[in-house]
């Protein structure tokens, strides 16, 4: 039967239907629509690299090939969503074109602990042990949705966040939403099924979840599940409040059933507040504060006075470095009466297995506290995320670092480089006490994660020889980033105008004229630079 266009026609005028002799006009249509769905949704590149096909609201971007991580080699195929301007990152491995089954895990974005290194939730485990498992099977899809806070969005998340610890842990995550006026749950999936058409497959999954209502959502939307596994790890005294809520929620999860860890509080009280103008600049709305719990960097701990005195009035310090099978390595008294301790990793583990009572076993579970302060930008409509770390002194000078997000560094990929210099700013702030990060999430220089995972597609396919050439063909300027706004943020922060800052190299800063065109605009004064190259040796492999 052809296929007939539907006719718009005004209110007082019924469509016709078509008469035989419109039968060759249709019969034209339905050919051409065929050949549409057939091509129009395909992704060719890099047969043509101009290919930027859409199906239902979802947008292709690139295929960024070679994704080399810890666990193996995969591709990733990188989408936005047109309505909310999200990103999707399909990472495959193996051959999925002619595998009808695979294991596949959908999962949502979570800054704090996948970027920020926080580990008061399961998240950047639940992504690397994903990937890890998809690579041992041999071929297999994760989907990385931007999908914050289960879809609320990192504002509303950090909000949860900040009642909860203001609660004491009394109340539970989907308890602050409701306090919030939030949902459980505002996650969507459309982009899979989108995907999986555009890519030209039709697989079942075996899906990597613990969530029986993101199987109810999957299925309904068309995707084929032969089964589900799910995906646990060990709690921790950070992540029990949130383990929990999840299993209140109707999440699988035995562990915690089975731990007794006590849950460990925030260094300080937290007095939630409504959103309000910042007097610095009323475009940003400072939304949320609260205390994120980072790993330490490198298996060094940093205690107080009182911390050290107690942890070491049995058994010394010494003793315990020159044992011969030493928990601890070495230690150092930093400023303002602080201790950096070194643990050996393997030995402590030992340790704690053979002595779980023994209170130095509480050592591998103190974080770095860091404060977050998060804010929006009206004019943007970008969140900006500011860490702070100690209690400034008016003589203090801070260490700072603007550090840019990359979503693929999200991912334990072989290549630590920008990871490294991230957890070289949070060494370089604990060792002096007193400092600030502010992140940008925007990829790219400023440009976003679609210019550069195109930037990674045209380099790869020979279309260009580096990132400026990329940009050229993309018709962008080298750096986008905005400093403006994130100085105008950052001074919020200080006491006075005075920091540490800190930078890649020497010819990053040289470079980077916008940067240092605002730091001298905004009268902010650099008393040190410290550059991460020179001190850590840090590569671009």
């Amino acid at each position: 039967m052809p296929f007939y266009l539907p006719l718009i026609m005004s209110d007082d005028k019924k469509p016709e239907l078509p008469s035989e002799d419109d039968h060759h006009c249709s019969a034209r249509i339905e050919k051409i629509l065929n050949h549409f769905e057939e091509h129009a949704f395909k992704i060719t590149a890099p047969k043509d690299i101009n290919d930027r096909p859409i199906y239902a609201t979802t947008l292709y971007l690139a295929t960024c090939n070679n994704i080399q991580m810890h666990c193996g080699t995969f591709t990733a195929y990188v989408f936005q969503d047109i309505i909310h301007k999200g990103y999707i990152i399909a990472l495959a491995y193996g051959d999925i074109f002619n595998t009808k089954t695979f294991y596949t895990r959908v999962h949502s974005s979570c800054i704090t602990s996948e970027t920020l290194g926080g580990c008061d939730c399961d998240c950047s485990e639940q992504l690397e042990g994903a990937l890890t498992l998809i690579a041992q099977k041999g071929v297999g899809m994760l989907f990385y949705l931007m999908q914050e806070g289960r879809g609320v969005g990192y504002i509303a998340k950090a909000r949860d966040r900040m009642l909860v610890q203001a609660s004491n842990d009394e109340i539970s995550t989907f308890e602050a939403y409701h306090l919030l006026g939030l949902n459980r749950d505002y996650r969507q999936y459309r982009n899979v099924p989108a995907i999986c058409k555009m890519l030209g497959i039709d697989p079942e999954f075996i899906l990597l979840t613990n969530n029986p209502n993101k199987v109810k959502t999957m299925r309904e939307l068309g995707v084929k599940i032969q089964r589900t596994e799910t995906l646990e790890f060990d709690p921790g005294p950070y992540n029990m409040a949130y383990l929990k809520s999840k299993l209140e929620g109707g999440h699988i999860l035995k562990k915690i059933l089975k731990t007794n860890i006590p849950r460990v509080r925030p260094p300080q009280p937290v007095i939630p507040f409504k959103p309000h103008a910042i007097n610095e600049a009323k475009r940003f709305i400072l939304t949320a504060s609260y205390f994120l719990p980072i790993k330490p960097i490198d298996d060094e701990i940093i205690l107080n006075d009182t911390e050290f005195h107690n942890f070491f009035k049995k058994k010394s310090i010494d003793d315990l470095i020159e044992s011969a099978n030493p928990i601890l390595l070495d230690y150092k008294l930093l400023r303002d009466n602080r201790y950096k301790i070194k643990i050996h990793k393997e030995n402590f583990c030992k340790f704690k297995q053979e002595y779980s009572n023994d209170p130095l076993c509480g050592l591998i579970n103190i974080p770095y506290w860091f404060r977050i302060y998060v804010y929006f930008d009206i004019v943007t409509d970008e969140d900006f995320v500011v860490l702070t770390y100690g209690d400034a002194q008016p003589n203090d000078i801070p260490v700072v670092r603007i550090q840019s997000e990359s979503l693929f560094n999200r991912f334990p990929l072989v290549d630590t480089y920008n990871r490294d210099k991230y957890k070289a700013a949070i060494k370089e702030i604990m060792n002096y006490g007193v400092g600030i990060i502010l992140l940008l999430y925007t990829d790219g220089r400023g440009a976003g994660f679609g210019a550069h995972a195109q930037d990674i597609m045209l380099t790869q396919q020979g279309y260009s020889a580096n990132t400026a050439e990329s940009y050229n063909f993309l018709g962008i300027n080298y750096d986008l980033r905005d400093y403006q706004a994130a100085m105008t943020i950052l001074t919020k922060h200080l006491q006075h105008n005075t920091v540490q800052m800190v930078m890649n190299s020497p010819s990053s800063l040289v470079k980077k004229t916008a940067y240092t065109q605002v730091l001298n605009e905004m009268d902010i004064k650099v008393e040190r630079w410290i550059f991460l190259e020179e001190q850590s040796k840090l590569k671009h492999s």
